[in-house]
């Protein structure tokens, strides 16, 4: 499988881009070269892992996983970068990167990030499919519906939620019973629990 692996590899910069490609060939990987974000997308890969140069503020990589989101599809990625701070880690990894590798790097250490990002990808995978079948639910709701939902996901009580909407209580049970009819819910932690699951993609695709 890792002899098969096309990695995707993204980089402004023209001399870091060959020198990547040549470790990626060594390494027993497929390589394709990109010189921005949008040559990316407009190529639309559907397999392979994405190895990304981070830009130096941390939000390249959130960007890269929202517009493929949005306009390609999601793929792993896996950033780089030379001696990039720990915050700049942290954004990245908290904003999508499945993996974070600091040059200089050489063929093992590729081959051990991309075994890394392939097995969490499966998961991650798994549960972003959850979150955007949960938020497509949730797309249905009235803003009243979604409103009593919020508040019923926050642990409020009928009678608190009605206060807080200034509506009466068996008003919110009116909206509570629509409210899980068009979610499929059969009962309030169930509703919950897609809640939370649509929460999955926020950072990623709004």
């Amino acid at each position: 499988m890792t002899e098969r692996t096309t990695l995707h590899i993204l980089d402004t910069n023209s001399a870091r881009r060959a020198q990547l490609a040549r470790l990626a060939f060594s390494a027993g990987f497929h390589a394709e070269i990109y010189s921005d974000r949008d040559e990316l997308i407009d190529h639309a890969p559907s397999q392979g892992i994405v190895l990304a140069h981070d830009e130096p503020d941390g939000r390249g990589i959130v960007g890269l996983v929202t517009e493929m989101t949005l306009r390609s599809g999601w793929l792993p990625i896996v950033a780089f970068a030379e001696n990039p701070l720990t915050s700049q880690v942290v954004r990245a990894v908290k904003g999508g990167a499945l993996d974070y590798l600091v040059m200089p790097f050489d063929e093992e250490m590729l081959r051990q990030s991309v075994e890394r990002a392939l097995r969490e990808a499966e998961t991650y995978r798994g549960h972003r499919e959850r979150a955007v079948q949960a938020r497509q639910r949730i797309a249905t709701l009235s803003q009243r519906e979604r409103e009593v939902l919020d508040r019923l996901a926050a642990g409020c009580s009928n009678k608190v939620i009605a206060r807080d909407l200034e509506i009466s209580p068996r008003t919110v049970e009116i909206h509570r019973m629509k409210m899980m009819g068009k979610l499929g819910a059969r009962h309030a932690a169930e509703a919950v629990r897609l809640r939370i699951e649509a929460d999955g993609l926020d950072g990623i695709a709004a």
